[in-house]
């Protein structure tokens, strides 16, 4: 968990849960799991380790320094060296082809991971390194599997590559704090038009429009070092599904209608959404998101954004494993859900709710539909059972009906 400096301060906050046991509703179940509870939360500041104060980049106009200090000057690493961001440094550890790597497990008690000791003649103020991808795509959905600018090594955490999910967003509630403005994180979204996202009814069932923000290409969130900045837009508007339940979480799906729309860049993209009739079962599909690795008192919200390969399983055999656990042998599982995971040590968890589970297009290589958008589930990352999702499917007929009653077009998220 970290905290980001920009125009504003980013906050996560970790959700204290209490006691489990048996005789819990359902309801009580999955708030226990996805859903924070204002009433019993803390909030935790994870400082971001010490940066170089940078010198201002006309591509960053919209970010800040991250640290402290002054002068507009980088951090001396040694005789005429600075530490600055890799792809403002010709050296040869990277070249300007974009080909060069970027090891996440360095720990160098100079420069972060993300930057290189750069002799002073090979500092440069533009990017010396591509912001594109090896392969630039048109339209929604496509993966940079291989990352945008530089491939990151090192990834032994599950951590993805910079602007691989070029649709994963992350949803932030302003506040004020005795008159400093601050953005704590709430949930995960994912964009389908420049101006639409697509999230959990239970991110938002609380909020107003006014208190929201989107954070678009969002990637580290302790640091400014990414070659492409990410982008904040304010919301204008929620729409909520009517027959969301509150309680099963059945229909849980919104739509944020954005003051602003995006402009794409190569870390801010839409993903496509299928057809109602689309069927996923025993695809391996990606889950992203910022939330916590393991369910409970110890779990740690994620710095870098992280992917989870995951199965998705049919739903008459994810009704069955959910029996198996405290929801008991009548639980019926909603029309309006689907079912991915049950392969221990993979899952998603506290704080990824409203973020997307992504399935691959048949036939087009590294192309996705969204099949799902996390809701809940019982526990987090254990064998056979499944994580639940808002099934995106059975859900499009109401997304293509809301949009169509703003006019706007349905072409972002079709592939």
């Amino acid at each position: 968990m970290a905290m980001k400096l920009t125009s504003f301060t980013l906050v996560f906050v970790l959700a204290v849960v209490g006691t489990r046991g048996q005789g819990l509703s359902l309801e009580d179940l999955i708030n226990n799991v996805f859903t924070p509870k204002p009433e019993s939360t803390t909030t935790t500041v994870f400082q971001p380790t010490p940066a170089p104060v940078t010198k201002p980049n006309p591509t960053q106009a919209n970010r800040v320094d991250t640290s402290s200090g002054g002068g507009g000057a980088y951090k001396s690493c040694g005789l005429d060296k600075e530490c600055v961001p890799r792809h403002l440094c010709v050296d040869g550890a990277i070249s300007t082809s974009g080909e060069g790597f970027i090891d996440i497990r360095i720990d160098d008690s100079v420069c972060s991971y993300s930057e290189l000791c750069c002799d002073l003649p090979n500092k440069r103020d533009q990017p010396v390194i591509p912001p594109l991808p090896p392969v630039v795509h048109g339209g929604c959905g496509w993966r940079n599997k291989d990352g945008v600018g530089y491939r990151i090594t090192g990834d032994n955490d599950n951590e993805s590559q910079f602007a691989e999910f070029p649709w994963m967003v992350a949803i932030l509630r302003t506040e004020d704090a005795a008159g400093e403005i601050i953005h704590l994180y709430d949930c995960g979204g994912s964009l389908i038009a420049n101006n639409v996202v697509l999230t959990a009814s239970h991110c938002v069932i609380n909020r107003e429009a006014n208190q929201l923000v989107v954070r678009g290409g969002e990637w580290d969130t302790q640091n400014t070092n990414e070659i492409l900045p990410h982008v904040d837009k304010r919301v204008r508007e929620i729409i909520r599904h009517e027959r969301y339940n509150k309680g099963a979480l059945y229909n849980d799906v919104a739509l944020l209608i954005l003051e602003e729309p995006f402009e794409w860049q190569e870390n801010i993209r839409p993903i496509c959404l299928p057809e109602p009739n689309a069927n996923f079962d025993h695809s391996r599909c990606y889950a992203t998101g910022w939330g916590k690795d393991k369910f409970n008192r110890d779990g740690q919200y994620q710095v870098i954004l992280k992917k989870i390969d995951l199965p998705i399983v049919p739903n008459d055999r994810c009704q069955a494993n959910l029996r198996q656990t405290r929801l008991g042998a009548y639980f019926n599982l909603h029309e309006s859900f689907i079912c991915a995971g049950g392969e221990k040590g993979k899952d998603t968890c506290k704080g990824d709710g409203g973020s997307p589970l992504v399935c691959p297009i048949p036939g087009t290589a590294d192309r996705y539909y969204q099949a799902g958008i996390v809701a809940w589930g019982v526990g987090c990352a254990e064998e056979n059972i499944p994580g639940v999702y808002a099934n995106v499917p059975h859900l499009r007929p109401w997304i293509s009906e809301k949009l169509s009653a703003r006019g706007i077009p349905i072409g972002d998220f079709t592939p």
